[in-house]
């Protein structure tokens, strides 16, 4: 059968031959998977080394195997093969392995010079997963420096082709070759169903799978998040569907073999199916007989919080390109419908590509890999994306606290011994512990479990759990025994039954400490080392436990639901313990020496030491107070006014001291510290304590400037008022407008240049107006003020020249 990629076959074998690194860029439906590598078999440049073809799903990765091996007329393990982290299906006469991209990471790492392999072909390049970014650059590192004779194909749908070229450039800069593919696509009727809020996404799927089916022929495939929300789209197919004709099926990575088969082989004549699948159908495979694609619009991608440590899978609306793909698959063999569960309009609200996992991911793996491969930056490295900096440091810190790095960057010999497990660094350090304790075996299932979603059951308690996976008599779950018995070959101790040797709390904690959780509060309720509370079910026996290590746990806004744990003993923990001695204050005001044991944010325990010396006080008043907010104190009217009289000052003339909230927090030492030499607390620090210290700050020769250009108070015909030098809009004086009766010049500080603001008030010592011009006042206001206040306070004195009376604060006298 002719495909789109067969017009552009002898383009890419001519190119290919002459270049190290080519691009072909083909639309989904093209059939590059399995033709392009087919195709390449027989080039002379070949010689009798294996084409290597990375897929980024195991599920894709076995199908294009299977397929190419069935256009030859042979199965898998003759000249095509394919090698996965749980299935291998390879022999003495396999030239084409079409491998994950896990695997090729692990490959190169081990064999930096890809002895044996002619060529490396990176299949859906563009959803641009960590290991294939890290993949194509350690297989460009190796093609220029060790394999001149390499070959590289970067195969791709939907990427910035014109990016990945100029990656891929020659020497000389220019850029790798390019040949474009047309796609096969039939034509797909879009309809929009919308998608009401409130409704769950399975009742809107299972919705439109029954519509599909009673209005279209073929075979449906529908896209959904996650396995739960399938689960529950067939249980509701499942009460509603009345076509016996109709079978529902599940496609996703976690299921069996013989499952996934079912899934993606053609429906029997006179039958059609259902198909409901995560993002695992967007690419690589062709489902035969589909010309329905239900798109849900949303799809799990997994986002690393380095705050927490943890992986979380977040649901997320799919970008454009994603969508296109789902709708693509609907025209892959004739013409189609593709139903989308959102209006219109929204598909414009679309982002064009999901962000590459390496700006998103836990970069622990990453950093590791490249410490074995001898770099200490990614810099000269071909990546399209550089990792974000901070990652990338949080995730080499954690490597050293697990010893797998020395303070250099260096791998260590633990690290080394690491690498020789194919797991992510933290579970490839907790099988190398449990192997040095001499149950390297335990270590590896625990591994297995953690790695494999579903094995085991979905037990909390991974102690029940691993039981599940020994009990487990599925081919996946045999597969995975097989798989952990060479992880724990690997860990370099042997063999070892499980037992007794150690226990599956505490490997857990080896791996993630910041994990580890004591009970507080109500039953079930926990807080992590990492600061962070969590849950689990009452009802459940693990609510039970003082101490667990937790090894998964579900997303929340303040907490997280514990998802699978063990019970730890808190005595195997003591190396973890910090011990902090602080100085404390009882109740009653006594101040003691306590020392507590802490792991992270949980405290173990605390106890009363002593009573300390008062050198002991004043240095933890002083820390107290370093850490502290200047704002905190107990500022009162006398120190509280004299800093707002330096602040004035400050604002005037250069050389007075800094009374900011960062300028007196810097010279602490000179103005506060010699305050704590007699007191119990920041709080019992007098009033005219802390105006003493301020004027510390204030240089000899200034302090009777201080006075002269700042005073205190104003001093009036009949006494003095007290200035706010505090007050918005300036210094301020709030006095009775009769006690300025005679005054005809406006009082001013800061020797003469700053006009106070009187705030003149009623006899009641009500506002009546403010003013920085009192003879003005007197000239214009005073007409409407007196007029207004001679009614309201007869016995008062309201002149008409206020300029020229007695200025007074009594009442007039009663007339008899």
């Amino acid at each position: 059968m002719m495909l789109p990629i067969h017009a552009v076959l002898d383009d890419l074998k001519s190119v290919i031959a002459g270049h190290p690194a080519v691009v072909l860029a083909a639309p989904p439906g093209a059939g590059k998977t399995t033709v392009v590598p087919l195709a390449l078999l027989e080039a002379p440049w070949r010689g009798d080394g294996r084409i290597l073809v990375l897929e980024p799903r195991r599920l894709a990765a076995r199908a294009a195997a299977e397929r190419m091996a069935a256009t030859l007329g042979q199965a898998t393990g003759e000249v095509v093969g394919y090698r996965t982290r749980l299935q291998s299906r390879i022999g003495p006469g396999t030239r084409i392995e079409v491998i994950t991209e896990g695997v090729f990471t692990r490959m190169i790492l081990d064999d930096p010079g890809l002895d044996g392999v002619a060529c490396v072909i990176f299949d859906e390049f563009h959803e641009r997963s960590l290991d294939a970014d890290l993949g194509l650059a350690l297989a460009r590192d190796s093609q220029a420096v060790l394999r001149d004779d390499l070959k590289i194909l970067v195969m791709s749908a939907t990427l910035d082709i014109a990016g990945i070229s100029r990656l891929l450039a020659d020497p000389d800069g220019a850029p790798a070759a390019v040949i474009e593919a047309e796609g096969r696509a039939f034509p797909v009727e879009t309809l929009y169903l919308g998608r009401n809020p409130v409704e769950r996404i399975e009742d809107a799927t299972a919705r439109a799978c029954l519509t599909a089916l009673a209005d279209q022929p073929g075979s449906v495939l529908a896209f959904l998040p996650g396995q739960g929300e399938i689960h529950r789209t067939a249980q509701r197919i499942a009460e509603r569907l009345r076509d016996p004709s109709v079978d529902v099926v599940p496609l996703y990575g976690a299921m069996e073999k013989a499952a996934q088969d079912r899934a993606i082989e053609p429906a029997p004549p006179g039958r059609r199916k259902v198909v409901l699948a995560t993002s695992v159908a967007e690419t690589s495979l062709t489902i035969e007989g589909v010309r329905v694609v239900i798109d849900s619009g949303v799809s799990r991608v997994p986002r690393f919080e380095p705050a927490s440590g943890l992986t979380r899978l977040v649901t997320v609306r799919v970008s454009r390109s994603s969508a296109e793909q789902r709708r693509g698959r609907a025209g892959r063999t004739q013409p189609g419908v593709c139903y989308r569960l959102w209006d219109e309009e929204a598909t414009r609200g679309l982002v064009p590509h999901q962000r590459p996992e390496i700006l998103e991911a836990d970069l622990t793996g990453l950093a590791l890999d490249l410490a074995r491969w001898g770099a200490r930056s990614t810099d000269g490295l071909a990546l399209l994306d550089a990792p974000p900096r901070g990652a990338l440091a949080e995730a080499r810190a954690v490597l050293t606290r697990l010893g797998a790095l020395d303070e250099t960057g260096a791998l260590t010999a633990h690290g080394q011994r690491l690498t020789r497990m194919p797991l992510t660094p933290r579970l490839a350090h907790l099988v190398a512990v449990a192997a040095d304790a001499g149950d390297a075996l335990l270590g590896a299932r625990i591994a297995a479990v953690l790695s494999e979603p579903g094995l085991g059951g979905n037990d909390t308690d991974l102690r029940d759990r691993l039981r599940g996976f020994e009990r487990d008599r599925s081919p996946r779950a045999a597969d995975a025994r097989k798989l952990a018995d060479r992880w724990a070959r690997a860990a370099g101790r042997g063999t070892v039954a499980t037992g007794d040797a150690v226990e599956v709390g505490t490997l857990l904690a080896e791996a993630f400490p910041e994990r580890i959780a004591r009970a507080r509060g109500k039953p079930g309720e926990v807080l992590l080392a990492s600061g962070r509370r969590a849950f689990i079910d009452a009802t459940d026996p693990l609510a039970a436990e003082a101490w667990l290590a937790v090894a998964d746990l579900g997303g929340g806004d303040a907490r997280d639901r514990i998802r699978l744990a063990a019970p730890v003993d808190v005595g195997t923990l003591e190396g973890r313990f910090t011990i902090e001695d602080r100085l404390t204050r009882e109740p009653s005001g006594r101040m003691v020496m306590r020392r507590i044991r802490r792991l992270g944010a949980v405290v173990v325990d605390e106890r009363i030491t002593g009573t300390p010396d008062r050198a002991a006080v004043t240095a933890a008043l002083r820390d107290e107070a370093g850490q502290a907010d200047v704002a905190s104190l107990p500022w009162g009217e006398r120190s509280g006014a004299l800093r707002a009289r330096l602040a004035f000052l400050g604002t005037l003339d250069e050389g007075w001291p800094d009374m900011s909230e960062a300028g007196l927090s810097a010279s602490r030492e000179t103005w506060l510290w010699p305050l704590l030499e007699d007191v119990q607390s920041l709080s019992s620090l007098a009033d005219g304590a802390l105006e003493q210290g301020l004027r510390a700050l204030v240089p000899w020769d200034q302090q009777r400037a201080l006075d002269d250009l700042a005073p205190v108070r104003l001093t009036t015909p009949l006494g003095s008022a007290a200035i706010d030098y505090a007050a918005e809009g300036g210094p301020r004086v709030d006095i009775r407008v009769q006690e300025l009766f005679g005054v005809t010049i406006h009082p001013t500080v800061g020797g003469g240049r700053v006009p106070l603001t009187l705030a003149l008030l009623s006899p009641a010592r009500r506002p009546l107006q403010m003013t920085k011009d009192l003879p003005g006042f007197w000239q214009g206001s005073w007409k409407d003020v007196r007029s207004d206040m001679r009614g309201r306070y007869p016995r008062h004195p309201w002149p008409e020249n206020p300029v020229e009376a007695d200025p007074t604060n009594r009442v007039k006298p009663r007339s008899r």
